[in-house]
């Protein structure tokens, strides 16, 4: 359980219902009658329960007792992972995916192209760090261009927009000032959990590795990377019907605040509120409280993703790049998809 203790399920299946339940951990407990308690709760629950049934079964079950370093949720999630329905990090193969300089439609290409081949099997679990060839304004699925966007001052900027497949709000990125990632894992990796939980499980490593660079990084729900001097990234999800997530995260290096409130029309009131552009013309919470150039920085978060979780380096094949420059073609440079809410 992340920030506390060992749960562990052993199981078996008979006729399509959980049997001869056991379960073990480091956790504390009183009174020593609640493990049996637990596991006769899940005795005889259909293999096909949910998660929700699962942890209101442990829970019934355990109302008199006292639970330390768990709950009733980190048991269920660990009938789930003894039922295979929810895998771990530990369970997959990553592999961390070099696509080089891009321009935005091709990297909202390779985001769609990337996020299919690993939901059809063709491609294991992976991680990209984008590499900006130019600026972008990145706005949500759902999104209004013409209510988010200055297009004027866009061109002004030489800022491309494109719109994601993914909600969430609009992103500004530059070359160079700018760190985004995406994952690309099986749903199974979020099974039962619900969109902020599953953004906070998702990034629970760069706060980590952010940590360990001196930043005083945490998770602010939705989907927020924030620290004490202002908000550092936001993180936006689309679950595909291929069981994949696709999760990415853009975080401010160094950015450009004058140039990004003249182009996003509501991120000057959000901005605004925050206290952000009074407090100067560049946004840097990671480049003021690390010191370090944004290679380092990256590479420190890829080191850290690698120590944890394991990485396969591999780069990008030439019919994956040919498939993304198709659809950037097609669909993301298309006036008509970026518009598709005026």
């Amino acid at each position: 359980m992340s920030g506390g203790k060992l749960v562990v399920v052993d199981l078996e299946v008979r006729d399509d219902r959980i049997a001869q339940v056991v379960v073990s951990g480091d956790f504390f407990l009183e009174p020593d009658e609640a493990l049996d308690d637990i596991t006769a709760a899940l005795d005889g629950i259909p293999a096909s329960a949910s998660l929700a049934q699962l942890e209101h079964a442990v829970a019934a079950a355990t109302r008199e007792a006292t639970l330390v370093g768990f709950d009733a949720r980190s048991v269920a999630f660990a009938v789930l992972r003894a039922l295979g329905r929810s895998t771990g990090w530990g369970d997959l193969d990553v592999e961390l995916l070099d696509t080089g300089p891009q321009h935005p439609a091709m990297q909202m290409a390779l985001d769609e192209v990337i996020a299919r081949q690993v939901g059809a099997g063709v491609r294991p679990p992976t991680l990209r760090v984008w590499e900006w060839a130019s600026n972008a304004v990145i706005i949500g699925s759902f999104q209004s261009l013409s209510n988010e966007v200055d297009l004027e001052a866009a061109a002004r900027h030489h800022t491309t927009v494109v719109r994601r497949i993914s909600g969430g709000g609009a992103m500004f990125v530059e070359p160079g000032n700018t760190i985004t990632y995406s994952l690309y894992v099986p749903t199974s990796l979020v099974e039962g959990m619900s969109f902020a939980e599953s953004s906070a499980f998702l990034d629970a490593w760069v706060i980590r590795a952010l940590r360990e660079l001196g930043v005083d990084a945490s998770y602010v729900p939705l989907n927020d990377i924030a620290s004490p001097a202002g908000k550092i990234g936001g993180a936006a999800q689309k679950r595909l019907a291929s069981k994949v997530v696709l999760h990415h995260v853009t975080m401010s290096y160094d950015m450009d605040a004058a140039a990004m409130t003249d182009i996003l029309r509501i991120g000057r009131e959000k901005l605004s509120d925050k206290g952000h552009v009074s407090a100067g013309k560049r946004v840097d919470p990671i480049r003021s409280q690390t010191g370090l150039s944004r290679a380092a920085v990256v590479e420190a978060m890829i080191g850290h993703f690698e120590r944890s979780y394991g990485l396969t380096r591999v780069d990008l094949d030439e019919p994956t790049r040919e498939e993304a420059a198709s659809l950037a073609t097609a669909k993301y440079a298309d006036p008509a998809w970026t518009a598709r809410i005026p």
